[in-house]
């Protein structure tokens, strides 16, 4: 049956409403970025790029590194940007663009965040690089969707037993992430649980002029521990990515630089040589056997 006009829009070119992509631009391998600024810095490494189309926050680029067919597009802040890039990703590759129908045969994609991210344990420094085994979502993106079979609900249950969690917040969703996509980044990583908040002050426990809900939020999180997993490091965007990924059948992976350390106080001197490094390493681990 063809999808409503209402449902899966298209542009008067045909392409997908907010991308502004058709199939034809889209590689295998999806690199995601929140800034967009930032796809550039990717590509700059690429030999070739042969696409580029810039919209609202989504600037997308596919070209080729080391011989790879490669897209990169930046997604913005946040988990409801994460809704709109991840389903129109997929509609790229399995839905029939002139027919408005979902194809019988599906495709699944690779696609690896770079991103940046706050610890919550000293251990974990300044300018190190995490890669997300797991995630939390705090942001309630995924319990708008059937998505009950692909939740951990004895993690999330036990995470707000520890948080003494309010009542009126959004339930904590957990979801894995690809286990062979994070094989290819074992070395020079550290890993662990990756929290998704649906905000940069409050929801991470940041205080300027206003007060907070949950006092102390972070050292709960950081004392929180569940067969023997721990969470590691706050950001915005992993939960969602994993969660759409998992029920639309893509393979995911969130590589996260370290830029500040909400134990220790300490912000890096650096960011952008932290996040080329992470962006060097993660296509040389995309492109390896």
């Amino acid at each position: 049956m063809s999808l409503k006009a209402s449902e899966f829009i298209q542009n008067k070119d045909g392409s997908v409403y907010h991308l502004n992509l058709l199939p034809e631009h889209l590689a295998p391998t999806v690199i995601t970025v929140g800034d967009p600024d930032r796809v550039q810095n990717v590509t700059k490494y690429f030999e070739k790029v042969e696409f580029s189309i810039h919209k609202r926050e989504f600037h997308t680029q596919t070209g080729y590194y080391k011989g790879k067919r490669i897209s990169v597009i930046s997604t913005g802040i946040g988990t409801d940007n994460i809704d709109i890039v991840f389903n129109e990703l997929d509609a790229l590759v399995n839905i029939d663009f002139t027919t408005r129908t979902v194809k019988k045969d599906l495709t699944s994609l690779d696609i690896i965040r770079i991103g940046t991210s706050g610890s919550i344990h000293a251990d974990i420094p300044v300018d190190a690089f995490l890669i997300s085994e797991a995630a939390i979502g705090f942001d309630s993106l995924l319990h708008f969707y059937d998505s009950a079979p692909i939740q951990d609900k004895d993690f999330s249950k036990a995470l707000v037993s520890h948080l003494n969690w309010p009542s009126q917040n959004g339930l904590p969703y957990f979801v894995q992430g690809d286990t062979d996509l994070a094989s290819k980044f074992k070395d020079g990583f550290h890993k662990g649980i990756t929290l998704t908040n649906c905000g940069f002050y409050g929801p991470q426990g940041r205080i300027l002029r206003l007060p907070v809900g949950i006092p102390g939020l972070n050292d709960k999180l950081a004392s929180f521990e569940y067969k023997g997993k721990k969470i590691t490091n706050l950001e915005m965007e992993t939960a969602g990515i994993y969660g759409l990924s998992k029920l639309l059948g893509h393979r995911a992976l969130s590589a996260n630089a370290i830029i500040a350390n909400r134990a220790t106080g300490d912000f890096s001197n650096n960011p952008k040589e932290t996040v080329d490094r992470l962006i060097q390493t993660t296509l040389e681990r995309i492109i390896s056997s």
